[in-house]
């Protein structure tokens, strides 16, 4: 169990206690002990108790939680109050804008115990006219469970990772299968999956494999034509697609690439279903095209781009050479900018961009003027002692509700390269985000756009964006875009990265990293990154040490 695991179910345990109308000040304790664990450089798992007793936050009875927690997965007092909450109740912390005292309140005065039900007393108008809700806030919990409802048994990529890994490992060790392959949108590294698909080549009957599956996995298989399904971990659906050993490439094809891209496809070769088995690459030379990655194959322009043989050489994680957007301790971060810079060069980059929050950001602990002169101090020791790596002075300014970028531009001059991203005020019409955006693009400050629409996959909706529009300002105003590699926001979304490489606008590929394992975040950056058709050339920090110095000296105004 990480850290972040312990503070979750520490929250969890404060949040039901406030719930029940428990002791304010255990609630403020746990909610505390929550916040400190999370922000913890060292794991918890690595501690005895009386060390975690000694631990600012955490305390005697605490840390005996922390090790049931760790032993268990659970605490005795959580579990007492999770079965003295319905499950629907619990549901109900899923919402946004809703928290235990308002949840307390529909609980026990309105007698909703669902989040269906509270969608129905919305739609009823029965909470604009309860006691502290009004229309407004209505309104907005109704867009929120309708948001939840949409994107309910869908997953992040980066959250069935892990699983699928293992799943082919176990696969690989039954000799029944004679070759194994995720297909479907796993395959394709989309971004949200519903669903783990993969394809299994076997001599045997489909019967009897399933049988094999069903010890090996401990699940209960069901066969459905030549398809086994199962659910794992109660809730995840997987599917194992079972052909001959002779058709496996063929069938591997088909079931890999999108149906767009197929019923693409079929109008070059019209007998593409029926033909005799044959593998991707003759399948493309029968329609006189180039292989077409697996990643690409979604159906958007990337037959229209195979016809013309622009297929580009796809950006590989090796390609890149320095990771920008990054946080420290100076702001929200969890390492120290020491430790941040030690784990990137070790990691083999050549440089690291340091972008803590500027001080708008004060819930971030935004850096005041007189600690971005303390931390390019430290940077300038720093850089000394790690030469010839680097670590270049950014930061991540906010773009503020008219536009601006945070800081006056005798400050915003001191950096070697600016991020501008907007943080607050997000519930905006288009009109006014495009203002803000485009204001900030034109700023010749900014360096990097940062995550352009805000969004947070499966939790937030974006603020409404006119892609085009904003990728042209970047064009006119030679502003690179950032890719946010954190798998819950990879924007821009990689379905406008062809747009914005017909402009010419380079992407860079940003972990936002807050605490040193945020750099392995730098993988699904390039996978999105790949699926939009970026090439090295055309990645911003695919960059040298010495192209990117030149590019941010020459960048910077004079």
């Amino acid at each position: 169990m990480t850290n972040e695991d312990i503070a979750d179910k520490l929250k969890w345990y404060a949040d039901l206690s406030e719930l029940h109308q428990a002791n304010t000040f255990k609630i403020k304790s746990y909610a505390n002990a929550a916040y400190k664990i999370d922000k913890l450089p060292s794991p918890l798992a690595d501690k005895s108790l009386s060390e975690l007793e000694k631990i600012e936050g955490i305390g005697t009875s605490i840390g005996g939680k922390v090790v049931q927690l760790l032993e268990t997965g659970s605490f005795d007092e959580l579990d007492e109050l999770l079965a003295l909450t319905p499950d629907g109740v619990q549901q109900l912390f899923s919402i946004k804008g809703i928290g235990p005292k308002k949840i307390a309140f529909i609980w026990k005065e309105l007698g909703i115990e669902s989040p269906g039900e509270l969608l129905y007393a919305c739609n009823e108008n029965r909470l604009a006219e309860a006691k502290g809700f009004g229309i407004k806030t209505q309104e907005s919990i109704k867009k929120s469970i309708e948001f939840m409802f949409s994107n309910a048994n869908k997953f992040h990529y980066a959250q069935l990772e892990l699983l699928s890994t293992q799943i082919l490992q176990d696969l690989s060790t039954t000799s029944a299968a004679h070759a194994v392959a995720p297909v479907g949108a796993l395959a394709r590294k989309v971004e949200i999956l519903e669903q783990l698909e993969y394809i299994v080549a076997t001599e045997l009957a489909i019967d009897e494999l399933a049988s094999l599956l069903a010890a090996l996995f401990k699940s209960e298989m069901n066969i459905k034509l030549d398809t086994i399904t199962t659910v794992f971990n109660q809730h995840i659906p997987v599917h194992f697609k079972v052909v001959l050993p002779s058709r496996f490439s063929y069938e591997q094809f088909l079931a890999e690439s999108s149906e767009l891209h197929l019923q693409q496809l079929t109008q070059l070769i019209p007998d593409l279903f029926t033909q005799e088995p044959q593998s991707a690459e003759e399948i493309y030379s029968k329609a006189g095209l180039p292989f077409i990655p697996v990643e690409m194959r979604e159906g958007m322009r990337e037959i229209e781009l195979a016809s013309a043989n622009k297929i580009p050489t796809l950006l590989e994680l090796g390609d890149l050479k320095g990771i920008l957007h990054n946080h420290t301790t100076y702001s929200d971060g969890i390492n120290t900018l020491t430790e941040m810079a030690v784990a990137c060069k070790s990691s083999g980059f050549q440089y690291l961009g340091i972008c803590d929050h500027s001080k708008s950001a004060f819930y971030a602990k935004g850096l005041k003027e007189e600690t971005i002169l303390q931390q390019h101090a430290e940077i300038d020791k720093l850089n000394e002692q790690l030469a010839p790596f680097k670590i270049f002075k950014g930061i991540e300014s906010d773009i503020l509700n008219d536009g601006a970028l945070d800081y006056a531009p005798e400050v915003l001059a001191s950096f070697d390269f600016i991020v501008a991203s907007i943080h607050s005020n997000l519930k905006m019409t288009e009109e006014k985000a495009m203002h803000r955006l485009i204001k900030a693009i034109e700023n010749p400050y900014t360096t990097i756009l940062g995550h352009p629409t805000g969004r947070l996959l499966l939790m937030r909706e974006g603020y409404p964006v006119d892609h085009k529009k904003m990728i042209d300002a970047c064009a006119a105003n030679g502003v690179v875009i950032e890719i946010n590699a954190h798998p819950f926001r990879l924007d821009l979304d990689w379905r406008y990265i062809d747009y914005a490489l017909s402009k010419g606008v380079k992407l860079s590929i940003n972990p936002d990293a807050h605490r040193t394992e945020g750099y392995l975040d730098m993988k699904y950056g390039v996978y999105i990154a790949r699926k939009g058709g970026l090439s090295k050339d055309m990645c911003f920090n695919a960059l040298n040490l010495q192209e990117i110095s030149t590019y941010f000296n020459q960048r910077k105004p004079k």
